[in-house]
């Protein structure tokens, strides 16, 4: 075999943009071949073209829509045809839905929970005896700041799923440490990225102080760093801004409720 044979796999949903992509290219740089999974084929096709020319690895393309119930199975299933083991897990995909709770239809939401929380599970709860047998792995969950801080009016099944990640992450890393596997939930606050094009809150979120945004490849430069710890904290907050925020959501939740609550304005749709 030649040596890009013998690099481990890494598996990274919602891999055609933003947070994905920078997880895929930086996870390339240390070596990883990439399994790139997202509905957008000529995105993926791209990225897996970008990858091979800059850091000679190479990439399994998957395309599928983790909002349908059997996505997940389908990848594994494609998995085991190529011979793939997933050593390193980026459960990332996701999306937004602005308004309050009753504003988006109920098929919006329950393909809301699956993507963002049940293909969570399912996909971890099948690369998941793989990891425990071979006694090395890394899970990488991609929540955010929004699980951690007090809640706002609108986009109300996000920080609610975000909290389920966190609390999921934290459980998984304590049944696992021994058979050698690494899990964190990570949690940004607001990175440049399309995520706010594709719900429709680009113009809002802009009102926000550049002091807020933080880069995509600070975050997850800080999420890579910090898995490679030898112990590592199943809850990673990139950005001193927000480890300061969430200190104060902890230490200081009245401060903190009244802050967010004056400012939700700007980065939550309540209509």
């Amino acid at each position: 075999m030649d040596d890009n044979t013998q690099k481990p796999w890494a598996l990274v949903t919602g891999a055609s943009a933003g947070l994905g992509a920078e997880f895929c290219r930086q996870l390339a740089a240390k070596g990883y071949k990439l399994v790139l999974v997202a509905r957008r084929e000529e995105r993926l096709r791209e990225l897996a073209d970008e990858l091979r020319q800059k850091y000679d690895v190479d990439s399994l393309v998957i395309t599928a829509d983790l909002a349908q119930r059997d996505a997940c199975e389908m990848v594994v299933k494609r998995l085991e045809q190529e011979g793939v083991e997933v050593e390193y897990l980026v459960n990332n995909a996701g999306f937004g839905l602005p308004g309050n709770f009753h504003v988006p239809g109920w098929q919006d939401h329950a393909d809301f929970i699956q993507v963002m929380v049940t293909a969570v599970c399912e996909l971890t709860w099948r690369l998941l005896p793989g990891m425990q047998q071979r006694k090395r792995g890394f899970i990488v969950n991609v929540a955010s700041v929004a699980g951690l801080v007090e809640p706002v009016a609108g986009h109300t099944l996000y920080g609610a799923s975000k909290s389920f990640l966190i609390r999921f992450s934290q459980s998984l890393a304590l049944e696992n440490w021994r058979d050698g596997i690494k899990v964190t939930a990570l949690c940004p606050g607001f990175t440049y990225s399309e995520f706010h094009d594709v719900n429709g809150t680009r113009e809002m979120i802009s009102q926000l102080p550049d002091y807020l945004w933080l880069k995509a490849e600070d975050v997850i430069a800080d999420c890579i760093e910090a898995m490679e710890a030898e112990r590592v904290k199943p809850i990673v907050v990139p950005g001193r801004q927000y480890k300061a925020i969430v200190f104060m959501a902890r230490y200081l939740p009245w401060l903190a409720t009244k802050i967010a609550r004056r400012n939700a304005k700007y980065f939550r749709i309540t209509d």
